[in-house]
């Protein structure tokens, strides 16, 4: 039981690597708030999950409702021990189709508004908390359409770094999770038939030394090690988990 007794906020938690985190952090003995936009989802999950979780609707694209998240979760516990932001925008498109509304929307999920969830949930956090940042391995390398998502991502790594080092005096910790290609339910959201949903699979395994796209588990497990007190040495730095992508 590594998480036992830790209270914990994981957002986008109601499919992929959000989900299997929170499972994950359940089954080390944590309680766990979670986040999504979808309310039955959310309400099914409670369900599932039951009294050591709480489900709270919320959509991770708008700043200005982080501070009612953290108003919501302050009625039920005066600290957190750990956050994983978790939710985000993997838009990819051509230079020449952005637009400054898409543009935005990418921005606004995956920096703006961890920001200043960040920013409200400051005084939940306990002395020699963490927060987990999701980042990505597309800051590493210079894939084709990710410009807007890989700009997105490579602001969290500063943050991690600028957070880290001004909140050092409260012991608060910053670190980054960087996933590669990981096998979640997004792939069946894009609306392909079977045939192109695997032909798509198949190329994005090519990107990957090891041959193979991440579980969601694996991430979690990450997540799992981030959260709990065998990671309190790690502080302004990244995990990266993309089966060799940005290193072979």
């Amino acid at each position: 039981m590594r998480l036992s007794h830790k209270k914990i906020l994981i957002t986008g938690a109601t499919s992929g690597i959000g989900k299997a985190s929170v499972e994950a952090c359940l089954n080390e003995g944590a309680f766990v708030f979670f986040t999504g936009r979808d309310a039955k989802k959310v309400r099914d999950l409670q369900k599932h999950w039951g009294k050591q979780s709480l489900g709270l609707v919320s959509d991770a694209s708008d700043w200005q409702a982080q501070s009612a998240l953290v108003q919501s979760i302050t009625q039920h516990t005066p600290t957190l021990d750990a956050i994983y932001l978790n939710a985000g925008d993997v838009t990819h498109a051509p230079l020449t189709e952005w637009d400054s509304i898409s543009f935005d929307r990418v921005f606004n999920t995956n920096v703006k508004a961890p920001f200043f969830l960040i920013q409200s949930a400051l005084p939940l956090l306990s002395k020699n908390s963490t927060v987990i940042l999701c980042g990505s391995t597309s800051i590493h390398i210079g894939l084709a359409q990710s410009s807007v998502y890989a700009a997105s991502k490579a602001a969290l790594r500063s943050l991690v770094k600028t957070l880290s080092g001004e909140l050092l005096q409260r012991n608060i910790r910053f670190n980054l999770l960087s996933p590669g290609p990981t096998y979640t339910d997004a792939f069946d959201k894009l609306g392909l038939q079977d045939e192109q949903k695997q032909l798509m699979i198949d190329e994005i395994k090519n990107l990957v030394p090891l041959g193979r796209l991440a579980k969601p588990e694996e991430l979690a497990q990450a997540v799992v090690f981030l959260a709990s007190d065998e990671s309190r040495f790690m502080l302004g730095t990244e995990i990266l988990m993309d089966g060799g992508v940005a290193n072979l």
